[in-house]
């Protein structure tokens, strides 16, 4: 059995829609670096992944600076792929999405959201060892739903900098701990 930790992101600088790839704000990096020191006092060090997003490479940075290593970026771990649309559109997409269950996927959406979560499921099942990943709101909530056997896209609202914790047997996820939580709002 390996235990997965599933670190969300700390506080990005911009918004969602009004940036693709935004790194952390003063706030994000106080929240990354509390999870750092958090997880050092709890755990010998572990192997690090992280999401390639600019804001999970950077809130993983401060626990790889801790423990002396270099994070693995794994494509997989990234947050809910959009359609290429205009920022409003984007954020109005998202919300609409975000209420739906994984069987009532609008049909435009349907085919690369599961290819999607599919491959993301299959990311975090293929780790054998004890590992700390760096990852997206939506990302946790596939893993947390998967562990839960609930269909929702938004099971629980992970707070940024959140520690959820499961444990995997290479076949199925189990829910130990679930991260703290906070409403995210969606701009």
């Amino acid at each position: 059995m390996a235990l997965l930790y599933l670190i969300r992101h700390g506080r990005a600088a911009q918004n969602w829609s009004s940036a693709p790839d935004p790194g952390l704000d003063g706030l994000g990096k106080t929240q990354a670096r509390a999870r750092a020191d958090a997880l050092s006092a709890r755990l010998a060090p572990l192997p690090i992944v992280s999401s390639p997003l600019r804001r999970c490479r950077e809130t993983a940075d401060f626990l790889a600076k801790r423990w002396k290593q270099t994070p693995q970026i794994e494509p997989r771990v990234r947050e809910i792929p959009s359609p290429e649309l205009a920022p409003a559109e984007r954020s109005q997409w998202l919300r609409r999405v975000l209420r739906q269950n994984w069987d009532t996927l609008p049909p435009e959406d349907e085919e690369s959201l599961q290819a999607w979560r599919t491959a993301l499921l299959a990311a975090v099942l293929a780790y054998k060892q004890d590992m700390v990943i760096f990852s997206h709101f939506v990302a946790i909530n596939v893993a947390v739903g998967a562990a839960l056997d609930d269909g929702r896209l938004v099971c629980f609202y992970p707070a940024n900098a959140s520690c959820t914790v499961m444990e995997s047997d290479g076949q199925s996820l189990r829910l130990l701990e679930q991260g703290e939580e906070d409403r995210s709002v969606i701009q």
